[in-house]
């Protein structure tokens, strides 16, 4: 079990990246268009380094800014055909940039505390403080009268359960505590998987606009993570 202090850092802990990224960005897709919402998530990588750079005093590298540009030119690359008969509301793009600066601290503050608790109990406790800290708005705001407890409810759940909230965030933590900056950049394979997953479910094409995008998004991975192969090739 978790000792006091560590009942609080897994309190803030999941009040960022759980109750305000997730609620959030869940509310936010429902004022704005789908090509924003996967664009929103690229920008994590540079709100990471800015937080970085002022919160752990850690000065970015030039390859860090190389891999950033490249990546956020790749994903507005790719993403540019699904934004050009999108509607969205300010609304909606205001719920989702605090969302993108909730995730992103949440992401700094990990960094920064000296956990001691395995990442499996880390990850469990804070989705189930999050989940908590979410009741009371999910009592006030949710229309109940529209669940249908299905097939397709029980495995969307199981789905966002096992392999987006155990599997996904575990890796994530492992990756966080390598280096901040670094593991943020592996971010923009969000939307590029997004454009798979919508050409292999729902038979949207892929354009030139996509593969174009894709190269970028690999060159600024690469360009991120340069000096840790040059260093892994001579050892």
């Amino acid at each position: 079990m978790p000792n006091r202090q560590e009942w609080k850092q897994l309190a803030l802990f999941g009040f960022l990246n759980t109750t305000l990224y997730l609620g959030l960005y869940v509310c936010a897709m429902k004022y704005t268009a789908a090509g924003i919402g996967s664009l929103a998530v690229s920008t994590n990588p540079l709100i990471i380094v800015l937080l970085s750079s002022w919160w752990l005093s850690r000065k970015p590298k030039t390859e860090d800014w190389l891999g950033i540009v490249l990546g956020m030119a790749g994903v507005g690359i790719a993403t540019y055909p699904l934004l050009a008969d999108s509607f969205t509301t300010s609304w909606g793009i205001t719920l989702l940039l605090i969302s993108m600066v909730a995730v992103s601290a949440a992401s700094v503050y990990y960094a920064t505390v000296k956990w001691e608790l395995p990442n499996l109990l880390i990850n469990g406790w804070q989705v189930l403080l999050g989940g908590i800290f979410l009741v009371p708005a999910t009592w006030v705001m949710s229309d109940f009268s529209a669940m249908v407890w299905d097939h397709v409810f029980w495995a969307s759940v199981l789905w966002l359960s096992l392999a987006v909230s155990i599997v996904g965030l575990i890796c994530w933590f492992y990756l966080l505590r390598i280096d901040t900056v670094k593991a943020s950049l592996w971010l923009f394979l969000c939307p590029l998987f997004g454009f798979f997953f919508a050409w292999w479910l729902m038979d949207e094409p892929v354009t030139l606009y996509t593969v174009f995008g894709t190269m970028l998004v690999i060159a600024g991975l690469y360009a991120g993570q340069k000096t840790k192969f040059k260093t892994s090739s001579r050892n």
